[in-house]
């Protein structure tokens, strides 16, 4: 594809991004015309409105774009390190070690003291997970092996599944559910401070992903051509494993437990667009924004007062997506 038609795909898709989000906070219970939401965010207007746009729908919407960025151009790199497109970013055990830390986070009660308990106790714990795997993986070779480092990431994530279910069988039953709701995933309490603590971890990452996006299509062909032309094969997997683990840590942290996303969303794009790095990396990451935003909208007002796990809208929205784009590429290859 030339750089011409490259850059005018991710610009639709960035335009696509921008206005779920503006539809995102147009979407509620309280209806809002689109000159009122614009009022809002330029601080005129009445209270009610500024309060619904600027604190509660607006920090909503853009954190469901970067979690959806996050997770999907951390799909997209593990796809490509595992040189497996059904890979995706929690098989590696990052959601098992986020789950165990915000799950004792809740069983202790520390997110009765602040807000920011739960998440960064998810963090920490998704932090753990990435460092046993990478551990166990290179401590049985120096060649960073992706066979190795997907049978230790199968392995931690199985070992944290066990130490939830442990540490809920001492939860009382609200407790309980409260762990089970963080797990299912959600974005209620969304902020403009958490907002910007994740963007801080997002466009760093994606630029690292970037620089090494060439060295990833090289990858792709073999390590022993990659090595050929120059590229550092262990250094690159580490640098391309350590940013996208760090992604999907970020977004889990900010989101929960939100499957599908960075499974669907980059094999989509690879699917319409190929396997060049240099365009599949922004487009998931743009594609997940996109698709995200739109989930969180619909899981927040199809049973209004009632609020759908995202983690479920996600697979819901995503499963008839991903059969149609299936078939769609089996047609393509039959000729007809």
């Amino acid at each position: 594809m030339s750089r011409g038609g490259a850059v005018v795909r991710l610009a639709g898709l960035a335009l696509a991004t921008l206005a779920a989000v503006v539809a995102a906070v147009w979407l509620g219970a309280v209806p809002l015309r689109v000159r009122d939401i614009i009022a809002a965010v330029l601080g005129h207007g009445d209270a009610t409105t500024i309060t619904i746009v600027r604190t509660l729908r607006g920090p909503r919407a853009v954190q469901a774009a970067l979690v959806g960025a996050a997770l999907a151009s951390s799909g997209a790199t593990f796809q490509a390190l595992l040189k497996n497109p059904l890979a995706e970013p929690f098989v590696l055990g990052v959601s098992s070690g986020a789950a165990v830390g915000a799950v004792a986070a809740v069983v202790l009660g520390l997110g009765a003291h602040t807000v920011w308990a739960v998440p960064a106790a998810a963090l920490v714990g998704a932090v753990v997970a990435i460092g046993l795997v990478l551990r166990i993986a290179l401590s049985v070779g120096r060649a960073f092996d992706t066979r190795v480092l997907l049978l230790a990431g199968v392995v931690v994530a199985a070992f944290f599944n066990a130490a939830i279910l442990l540490v809920l069988t001492f939860a009382d039953i609200e407790t309980f559910r409260s762990a089970l709701f963080w797990m299912m995933g959600s974005l209620a309490g969304a902020s403009w401070s958490g907002v910007a603590v994740l963007a801080a971890q997002l466009i760093p990452s994606l630029v690292a992903l970037l620089v090494v996006s060439r060295a990833l299509n090289l990858l792709a062909i073999g390590e022993q051509t990659a090595a050929v032309l120059g590229v550092s094969v262990r250094r690159t997997k580490l640098l391309a494993y350590g940013t996208a683990s760090l992604l999907a840590a970020s977004a889990v942290a900010a989101g929960g437990v939100i499957g599908f996303v960075g499974l669907i969303v980059p094999h989509a794009v690879r699917l319409l667009w190929g396997s060049e790095h240099r365009l599949l990396l922004p487009a998931s990451a743009l594609g997940g924004a996109l698709f995200l935003t739109l989930a969180d909208a619909v899981a927040r007002t199809a049973a209004h007062p009632m609020e759908i796990p995202i983690g479920a809208m996600t697979a819901l929205l995503g499963v008839p997506v991903f059969i149609w784009l299936l078939k769609r590429r089996g047609v393509a290859g039959s000729g007809l």
